[in-house]
């Protein structure tokens, strides 16, 4: 029998414990959780994309992702616009505040990357992140 300490989901749990905690130290001065760090990170590829293409692009689920946008919201790091095509379709927009924020906040997530990978070399690296996609797909 395979003990837990080799089984998979122990394993990917324990390094997702790891990566989450990481990452939450470095967001702590900018008051962002991991997911809305994530949130903001699609927008700063593309700024004003609807609600429903964040979440295919970040794997979110319409429920989580409406909280997400309600307090990124309120926290005056986007804006939520009616699209001028369609009413139904909500655009959401980079704020001032995020949008100042973006080296700081780049700088904490390669910090975050740099410090999870230091002891990979750079081969590892790449298995480790092809091994990551292949895994979720």
């Amino acid at each position: 029998m395979i003990s837990y300490r080799d089984h998979i989901v122990f394993l990917i749990a324990k390094a997702h414990q790891r990566a989450q905690g990481a990452l939450k130290g470095h967001l702590l001065p900018f008051g962002l959780t991991p997911m809305q760090c994530l949130f903001l990170e699609a927008l700063m590829e593309e700024d004003g994309l609807s609600v429903g293409e964040i979440g295919r692009r970040i794997a979110l689920d319409t429920a989580t992702l409406a909280g997400i946008l309600d307090r990124m919201v309120t926290a005056g790091w986007v804006r939520r616009e009616t699209d001028s095509q369609d009413a139904r379709v909500a655009r959401v927009y980079l704020t001032g505040k995020a949008t100042a924020a973006i080296p700081e906040l780049s700088a904490s997530i390669e910090r975050t990357n740099d410090e999870l990978m230091r002891n990979f070399s750079l081969e590892e690296k790449l298995l480790m992140k092809r091994f990551l996609r292949d895994f979720r797909e």
